[in-house]
């Protein structure tokens, strides 16, 4: 559920418009669901289910009701521009590691509004106790894995053939992880600002 300073409504000026960040509420859902309709199949690949289903999206808002996962949405006017998402499963044997997913809508990339979702989530994250974060995603979004790695993820698993697309084409699946822990010690004994 929604708690501590990272869940602080954000707001950021990208190229002239005002873009609020802000935890995800039940009256976005119709907001949601249109970001989700933009999106290509390919983008749609982020996500370990197809967000573009109404009741993918409820049991999404429900994970969110009952404190499973935290999301934030990333609006300009109306419109939703990106969604996060910082997942846990606190009954599993990997209760310690919490799953980052976040999307940003194609006419928003490249200004900064991913980085500042990535940030709030790994706060987040490691505010609810997380000992390590993980992200999916096929190898070819370059993009999205180089802001991973800015952030100090480090590739950890190639899954061959992981996830089917809508026409039924397999995609690899990169697993990039951090470790908080080690990347702050490492950061403390040796002075650096980042994760080299």
């Amino acid at each position: 559920m929604v708690r501590g300073p990272q869940y602080v409504t954000t707001k950021l000026d990208i190229d002239g418009r005002e873009v609020v960040i802000r935890p995800v509420e039940h009256k976005d859902v119709p907001g949601v669901a249109r970001f989700a309709a933009a999106l290509s199949s390919h983008d749609l690949l982020f996500m370990s289910r197809d967000i573009q289903h109404a009741r993918v999206i409820d049991a999404w808002m429900e994970a969110v009701k009952h404190g499973e996962m935290d999301t934030l949405v990333a609006i300009s006017g109306d419109e939703i521009v990106a969604t996060s998402g910082v997942l846990r499963d606190p009954l599993g044997w990997s209760a310690h590691v919490f799953e980052i997913r976040l999307i940003v809508s194609p006419s928003m990339r490249g200004k900064g509004l991913g980085r500042t979702m990535l940030d709030k989530c790994v706060g987040l994250a490691i505010e609810g106790g997380a000992k390590k974060l993980c992200a999916r995603m096929t190898p070819d979004q370059s993009g999205a894995i180089t802001l991973f790695e800015e952030a100090g993820f480090r590739g950890e698993a190639l899954l061959r053939d992981e996830v089917c697309d809508r026409d039924g084409k397999y995609h690899d699946l990169a697993v990039l992880a951090l470790h908080p822990e080690r990347v702050a010690a490492r950061r403390n004994a040796f002075g650096e600002e980042k994760d080299s």
